[in-house]
């Protein structure tokens, strides 16, 4: 069996800065980490390869310095790791991304299950994960928070529903983006920390996995940012002071100067 995982680099801060002219993050001088989300989806790689066997792979799109969350992933227990990195795919949208990480994975040959997490922090769309299951034609499931079981034809999951779960197979090879509650990552060992460290990560290249120019980086994404802008900070709130009828003359007086009443 082969278990892929997808991971993305992400800024390990909430305050997220945009280029103006690009539309796109500014990722110089921000610490990344491992989208949290995606921590979970290694951690499934793993326990099903300890489960089924076989072995797994961990992949992630971007500059040379996400070399690192692949090693971090390798040092909880992956086996091997590609850095997908190119100028040429600086700026994907969704779409774009999902093509070049099927392009990839369509280069590593052949696989039995792609894991997903669910989301990606500094982007929220939960598109990437679908999309490079249709880009490769192979069924999908998102928000699994339990995989059954499996065998060399199929997979039977636990997708995560409002009102409880639903029971759902469906034949490999195939994809699913995983929830929270599928289990607890584990930590990086010393021995995985040491191993990661020697470990050679090949880095591919556009024409490493043959991806067309006209689809990937932002001239392949169709999803262009026309403006983007600061909200206006809202004013502050205004203070009643009084006795309770007084608050409530008050509060009647205001409500009629902005013509509520």
């Amino acid at each position: 069996m082969h278990f892929i995982v997808c991971i993305k680099q992400v800024p390990n801060t909430t305050n997220v800065q945009i280029d103006q002219k690009t539309g796109t993050l500014k990722r110089e001088g921000v610490e990344s980490i491992i989208n949290p989300f995606d921590e979970y989806a290694i951690e499934e790689a793993i326990r099903l390869k300890e489960r089924f066997g076989g072995k797994t792979t961990v992949i992630t799109m971007g500059p040379p310095q996400a070399e690192t969350a692949l090693r971090e992933a390798m040092a909880r227990g992956i086996d091997n790791a590609v850095l997908i990195s190119d100028r040429a795919f600086a700026g994907a949208d969704t779409w774009a991304t999902a093509y070049t990480l099927a392009s990839a994975i369509k280069a590593l040959g052949d696989y039995d299950l792609i894991i997903c997490g669910k989301q990606a922090t500094d982007g929220d769309t939960a598109q990437v994960g679908p999309g490079v299951a249709e880009m490769l034609d192979i069924p999908h499931v998102a928000y699994v928070k339990k995989i059954e079981d499996m065998d060399q034809e199929c997979v039977k999951v636990e997708r995560m529903m409002e009102d409880g779960y639903d029971l759902i197979e469906m034949p490999l090879p195939s994809l699913i983006s995983v929830v929270k509650e599928i289990n607890s990552p584990r930590l990086p060992s010393l021995r995985g920390m040491m191993n990661s460290k020697k470990a050679v990560i090949p880095h591919w290249a556009a024409a490493d996995i043959k991806a067309d120019p006209k689809n990937i980086g932002l001239t392949g994404s169709p999803t262009q940012v026309m403006k983007i802008f600061s909200p206006t900070p809202r004013p502050g709130g205004v203070v009643l002071t009084g006795s309770p009828e007084e608050i409530a003359l008050q509060l009647i007086e205001k409500l009629k100067s902005t013509q509520l009443i």
